[in-house]
This record gives C-alpha cells, structure tokens and sequence, in this order.
C-alpha cells in the first residue's frame, strides 16, 4: 500500500493540472478543482501530520481545543502564541478605523487589553458558537459536541452522530463563514470511531494540513472520551483549490518524497471534552521537510 500523503500530492498534481483557473472573493486567484476524497488510517496510531512540508501540529491542536470550548474571539489564541485567525479581524479594524497598524501591533493590543479585544477581536458566530451553544427559533442552546458524545456512549449505531457549523440565519456576522462545515461519525463493530470530514471550501496549500491535523486530534479525543478507538478520518472537499500565488510552493512540496507518518498519543483522560490541554498531547516520531511559507488570502 501505497504512503497515506501520497494522496494529498496527488491532488496538489491534479489541481494544478486540470484545476479550473478562475478568479476568488479574496481578489488572488485560485485553480480549483470540485469533489475530492481523502482517506487516513487512524486504528494504529498514526495521524495524517503532513511530511513534505513541517505542519505546527501543536498550532492546529490548540485551533481544535478553542473550538470545543465554544471560542469565537483569537484573544484566548494569541495568548497562547497561535497567531492562524489574525487576519479577518485584522482587516476589519484597519478597514473601519482607516489604521495602518501592524499586524503584531495589533495582536499585542488584543492580548493586552481585554475591552479592545471584546471589541475587536470577536469573529462572530463562528465555529464554537455553532458547535457549543447552537440557539434555534425558540432561543434554546444546543450543545452539539455533549449530545455527539452522549451518543457515541448510549446509540453508537445511531445515523445521526454528526454537527455542524452553516448556520444560514448567522452567516452573515462572522468573519468567515465556515469552511470545516460538517462531521459526521460512524462506529464500526469493533469499537472504532471513524469520523468523516466535509469541507465546502479548502486551501490546499495552507489550510489542508491544519484540516487533517485537527481532525485526527478530535477523533482521538471523542474516542477518548466515549470509550472507542479511533478508525478512519474520511475527508470530502467541495472546492478544492490551489491560489495562483501558492503554485510555485506547492511545486517544491510536491517534489519532496514523503517520510514516515507521526504517531499521536493522549496522555491522559481529562474528565470532559471540555478540559484537554496542549500538554495531553504527545506526537512521536515526527521528522518532516523544512516548512514553506505562503500568505493567506483573506
């Protein structure tokens, strides 16, 4: 059997070859290609941390863990040195004010003083929102993330072990509507939690690994918690594309030979969802390429 990243390279080489070259809402320009699927083998402890380029897997974990504590505001982020949702607030602070303040300006304002941060470091209903206090019509909350695990625990052959973030009556007050959109979850009959990943929107380049990471962390960590293994991590993308200024490092990564996956371990059993840190973590064996840099299209 082939190596599980080849997959991911393969898709690099289709969408720079057959990818449909269109301009974006970001003004850069993508190549994109529509209905992909990628599958990773999660049962023996390896976890799809990209090799061809350094992932900060501990950057995308940490992402992962905001989101399931219900985090819409990057203060929390930044004081913990994860600098990847910057940008959006960034841009609306200099676009209302007229500022052509720093980025790091910025983010020292935002860990520093907490009215400044509520003001302008919220992102709106965004991901944690939806996962952790969806509200419906009658203005009752719901918790997506306690009832997909009460149910892995109580009806694991249930159908509808899924959650979601598009909620249409909101979309319009986050700063990026998501991406990450839905997962939904299936146990086999031998106790393993595989998790299924669609993705509406996906930066290959920059985005793909995080996706992947975060993904395989949240499987471990549901598993964890309801009593099961992890399976698979099945990952389906909608619009798959490459920006035309990330070509040529997509080209370098491309050319690199993948090494050996990772291996991801928990350390311990934090009594909830709710309370694993960065520290529950350990990743092994992981020896990738140097990192490549690339801007992100906001």
């Amino acid at each position: 059997m082939g190596h599980p990243e080849q997959q991911y390279l393969d898709l690099l080489d289709r969408v720079l070859v057959k990818g449909d070259e269109r301009m974006d809402r970001t003004g850069v320009g993508t190549k994109s290609l529509f209905g992909e699927l990628l599958r990773f083998d999660l049962s023996a402890g390896q976890v799809p941390i990209l090799t061809t380029k350094r992932v900060y897997w501990k950057t995308a974990v940490k992402e992962m863990l905001w989101f399931l504590r219900g985090g819409t505001n990057i203060q929390p982020l930044l004081r913990d040195n994860v600098r990847i949702w910057s940008d959006w607030p960034l841009a609306r602070y200099r676009r209302e004010t007229g500022s052509d303040i720093t980025q790091a300006a910025f983010e020292d304002r935002i860990v520093a003083d907490d009215a400044f941060a509520n003001e302008w470091g919220d992102l709106g209903p965004v991901y944690g929102k939806q996962w952790r206090r969806w509200v419906d019509a009658a203005g009752t909350e719901h918790d997506q993330i306690a009832t997909l695990i009460d149910t892995l625990k109580t009806n694991p052959t249930s159908r509808r072990m899924l959650f979601h973030a598009w909620n249409v009556g909101e979309l319009d007050q986050m700063a990026l509507p998501p991406c990450h959109m839905v997962y939904q979850f299936h146990v086999n009959t031998r106790g393993e939690l595989n998790c299924l990943i669609f993705q509406r929107s996906c930066d290959l380049f920059l985005g793909a690994a995080f996706n992947f990471t975060g993904g395989a962390a949240l499987v471990h960590m549901l598993a964890q918690q309801a009593g099961l293994t992890p399976g698979e991590l099945v990952w389906v993308g909608g619009d798959v594309h490459i920006y035309l200024n990330h070509q040529d490092q997509v080209r370098e990564q491309m050319a690199r030979a993948p090494r050996p996956l990772p291996t991801l371990r928990l350390l311990r059993r934090p009594a909830s969802i709710n309370d694993y840190t960065i520290e529950d973590f350990e990743v092994s064996d992981y020896a990738p390429h140097p990192s490549i840099h690339g801007e992100v299209a906001v």
